[in-house]
């Protein structure tokens, strides 16, 4: 196995395994795949020479991108710039998104010294850690089709609570490794490290028996409204009229309810264009029937703009969103490009991002919100915590059409909810509307593409979970440790050895 990986054939396997990659998450849900197609990877990269090493892993790479993203050509020629430009800066976005992959498993790679053993199980998983980690933040972060993910459903998931995302993520490296090593030597010592390894990735599950949050009241009464207005009309004048009376209908038949939730943007206006004629006088039609409405709706403050959850009736309870999405929400660079970036932004303008992290009140409830994108985020929701009882995330998925991100987003937001030990309301525009419980099931959902109102009964909790408290820090820390450890440990060898010694 060792001289085929290390041979031609080695990159095309490569580009196989990152094919393969994305079968793991949502909507195919294999969670076993990502550890042996990543081990794939890691055996090649450590058996080849250099350069076959690195056009391996640059493969490896793009495969993984190519198949795992390959929504965004959907967002950019149906609701950006068209089939032109669509054609342009997808295959820029998946060559630039193959770096990171690239840079992970070169670096694992000469970290490893031309030592397998220690390159596969130890270097490139701690390498595979840290830039995942990296690139959560880096140019304004990109957590899409981090590893950890494909866990949610299996018994890696349950370290969630203690290490997020990146502790899943540091359980499926560390088994590839051990898969690796079993690849380039098929011997009884590997195969027994590879069994250990398997048999504690199942283990882990027995953390998910820890209940981190306990119910904090009774349940309530919610309704999430599902307007699915099309992306491509959700902001033309002629359509805002209708799509404002559909919400309110909606709701009105739901008035009793104690909470009722539209998504994202469902207001296609500023909300001080539509707040005396519309927004007011439903917010006082729904108290008087008991229900409190909760809304995305983009509101101006001044000269800026934010994109917002607004509790109707209540305006002090407003949420500015704060991770904004690049070239969705704003145009970066402006300065540079002035508008030439345009196509691509965001169809009210640039918004500003907000700075709000506690919770919103709607039905005496403290929701943790985040908006969108926001969910991809873990460090940002847990900030809401210990005060909110319940997440809330709205969103509009309309962007993805029917592709694989409306699944992978809500895939991510299961992963918040066990990290936080809180049940999540995730309203969207066209799906997947959704109730997750503390434990990141799935308790109810409604289907994609339909106009439809989704209600449940949530509990609000409360209890506080480790990874609120220390986010990704132990497992960036980790993944530091390691790899300097692995830089250090030669110099010092080599020191040790140049002395003179004493007899």
């Amino acid at each position: 196995m060792e001289a085929v990986l290390a041979g031609r054939a080695g990159p095309v396997l490569a580009l196989l395994a990152g094919l393969a990659m994305p079968l793991g998450f949502a909507p195919f849900g294999w969670g076993w795949l990502p550890p042996v197609a990543l081990a794939l990877a890691f055996a090649q990269v450590a058996a080849a020479p250099s350069w076959r090493a690195a056009l391996g892993a640059y493969l490896f790479g793009l495969g993984y991108a190519g198949f795992g993203v390959s929504w965004i050509f959907i967002s950019v020629s149906r609701y950006g710039g068209g089939t032109l430009a669509a054609s342009v800066v997808t295959p820029l976005f998946i060559a630039f998104f193959a770096l990171y992959p690239l840079a992970a498993l070169w670096l694992g790679r000469r970290l490893g010294g031309g030592r397998p053993a220690l390159t596969v199980l130890v270097t490139l998983p701690a390498a595979w850690l840290l830039i995942e980690w990296v690139r959560s933040w880096l140019f304004t972060g990109a957590t899409w089709l981090s590893v950890g993910y494909t866990q949610v459903d299996t018994p890696a998931g349950a370290v969630a609570p203690l290490f997020g995302v990146y502790g899943a993520t540091v359980l499926v490296c560390v088994l590839a490794g051990g898969i690796a090593w079993l690849a380039l030597r098929p011997r009884p010592g590997p195969l027994a490290l590879a069994a250990v390894l398997i048999a504690g990735h199942v283990c882990a599950g027995l953390l998910g028996q820890i209940r981190w949050s306990e119910p904090a009241g009774p349940a309530i009464g919610v309704t999430m409204i599902q307007g699915n207005v099309p992306q491509d009309e959700k902001w033309l004048m002629d359509n805002r009229i209708a799509t404002l009376r559909h919400y309110a209908q909606a709701s009105r038949a739901q008035y009793g309810t104690p909470l009722i939730i539209w998504p994202e943007a469902a207001v296609p206006a500023f909300r001080d264009s539509v707040a005396e004629n519309f927004l007011r006088p439903l917010a006082e039609e729904a108290t008087e029937a008991g229900s409190t409405i909760v809304t995305g709706v983009p509101v101006r403050e001044g000269e800026a703009s934010y994109n917002s959850v607004v509790v109707l009736g209540e305006p002090e309870n407003t949420y500015h969103k704060r991770h904004l999405v690049p070239f969705g929400e704003y145009v970066p660079f402006r300065e540079w490009f002035g508008g030439a970036l345009d196509f691509v932004g965001a169809p009210m303008g640039d918004f500003t991002a907000g700075s709000r992290t506690a919770p919103i009140t709607a039905g005496g409830t403290a929701l943790g919100v985040s908006v969108c994108y926001e969910v991809t985020f873990g460090p940002l929701v847990a900030d809401a915590l210990p005060e909110a009882g319940v997440l809330l995330n709205v969103s509009n998925d309309g962007w993805f059409g029917d592709s694989l991100a409306p699944h992978q987003h809500l895939e991510m937001a299961r992963f918040r909810a066990r990290e936080t030990g809180r049940p999540m309301l995730r309203a969207t525009n066209t799906g997947i509307t959704a109730v997750i419980s503390a434990d990141g099931r799935i308790r109810a959902e409604a289907p994609q593409f339909e106009r439809t109102t989704l209600e449940a009964q949530v509990t609000p909790r409360r209890g506080i979970t480790p990874y609120v408290i220390w986010r990704d820090w132990p497992m960036a820390g980790l993944a530091v440790a390691v790899l300097a450890g692995a830089w250090g440990l030669p110099l010092l060898r080599r020191r040790q050895g140049g002395r003179p010694r004493h007899v």
